[in-house]
């Protein structure tokens, strides 16, 4: 996940123009050849505007939109963070818990000096395990996920050293958001997807979003592809589901945003309230990065009184970029179907703040100022 050192923004913020944005993600496409089908969604004072450019696939000529389906991959940490907020409002279990309570008893759960990991540990990357479990090896690289099994997991949880303590330093985990997923739907007694689409997005009336997908919803799924704009395969995730198995499309996710904006009111207001709590600067080590912090879920980067609150998402064939500005009352959504070095997050960033500067640079929108000049 990339992210710029500045969130300023005007007081009379304002997107740019349907025909500006447009320009500036055909150019990604056409010139750059950086994707095939970009949508971008965009919430303010005006309301929610789709801007979408290019096609489903390399092959396939329809054009994408705002109810095309994309792979959203880590964006749905966001969905476990939000059912683990949720849940710790209507008292099923505590942030303080240890992971270890929700596993069987015959699962042991590594610690460093008697200190185990909770559920906090996990939400916020805090808990010492490795971006992927050791013994992760798919037999297809192409769809690495699909032969991951629960008794893995359990197998390397039993058999891992942490090599620092618990609490001590961020290291984003894939693992770790997929142990929670794990956690959280066997506290409900359910699976994962039956747990966000109850908790969430029949709420929220995302008809759109899911796994498991249904014939229809599965004809607008976007072909995926990879840097050099060849199909790639979808990804199966059947146990660190949590982690990153969740499609969406732009429409969905704007209707994600009204919900963390307020803009429309839901009994989950404050599991996004506990979401957007700052807790404590991201460590590297014995370094600490600026501003930058993390809540639940969201990584929360402030700039004075602004604060921008994201994530982003990447599997082998999509990336994916989801944010809002509190204080503005605006967000924005983009999403690709392709998987390059330079992405959307970006286009993203520069629309929610001009200075910071796209990758290319653009004929539509001048350039502003790096905040490092």
């Amino acid at each position: 996940m990339v992210i710029t050192n500045s969130v300023q923004s005007s007081p009379g913020f304002s997107f740019p123009s349907d025909s500006e944005i447009r320009q500036i993600i055909s150019e990604r496409i056409e010139h750059h050849k950086q994707s095939v089908g970009i949508v971008v969604g965009i919430i303010g004072q005006e309301g929610r505007r789709i801007i979408a450019h290019g096609h489903f696939g390399t092959n396939d000529p329809r054009l994408v939109d705002g109810n095309t389906l994309y792979e959203i991959g880590s964006i749905t940490k966001i969905f476990t963070a939000l059912v683990l907020a949720d849940m710790v409002q209507h008292g099923e279990l505590a942030l303080t818990d240890p992971v270890a309570k929700y596993l069987p008893k015959g699962v042991n759960v590594p610690q460093c000096i008697g200190k185990e990991i909770t559920l906090l540990d996990l939400a916020t990357h805090m808990s010492g395990l490795p971006y992927m479990p050791d013994n992760f090896a798919p037999a297809n690289p192409d769809n690495p996920y699909v032969d991951y099994s629960v008794e893995y997991l359990y197998d390397f949880l039993s058999g891992y050293q942490l090599t620092r303590d618990v609490g001590s330093e961020r290291e984003y985990s894939n693992l770790g958001y997929g142990l929670l997923g794990h956690v959280l739907a066997r506290r409900a007694g359910t699976d994962y997807e039956t747990l966000v689409r109850e908790r969430i997005l029949m709420l929220f009336g995302m008809k759109d979003t899911g796994i498991t997908l249904s014939s229809e919803m599965n004809a607008r799924l976007a072909v995926g592809h990879n840097s050099a704009l060849d199909a790639h395969p979808n990804w199966d995730n059947p146990t660190l589901t949590g982690a990153g198995a969740l499609r969406s499309t732009a429409n969905d996710l704007l209707t994600f945003l009204e919900v963390a904006l307020g803009i429309k009111k839901t009994p989950l207001a404050p599991a996004f309230a506990v979401m957007s709590v700052l807790r404590g600067p991201i460590v590297q080590g014995p370094i600490e990065i600026g501003d930058y912090g993390m809540g639940l879920g969201w990584g929360i980067m402030k700039s004075g009184d602004n604060e921008l609150i994201w994530h982003s998402g990447t599997t082998g064939g999509y990336q994916s970029f989801i944010g809002f500005l509190p204080k503005m009352n605006v967000g924005i959504v983009a999403l690709t179907n392709s998987r390059t070095d330079v992405g959307i997050d970006d286009i993203a960033q520069h629309l929610l703040n001009p200075k910071v500067l796209l990758a290319f640079p653009s004929t539509s929108i001048p350039q502003g100022k790096s905040v490092s000049e």
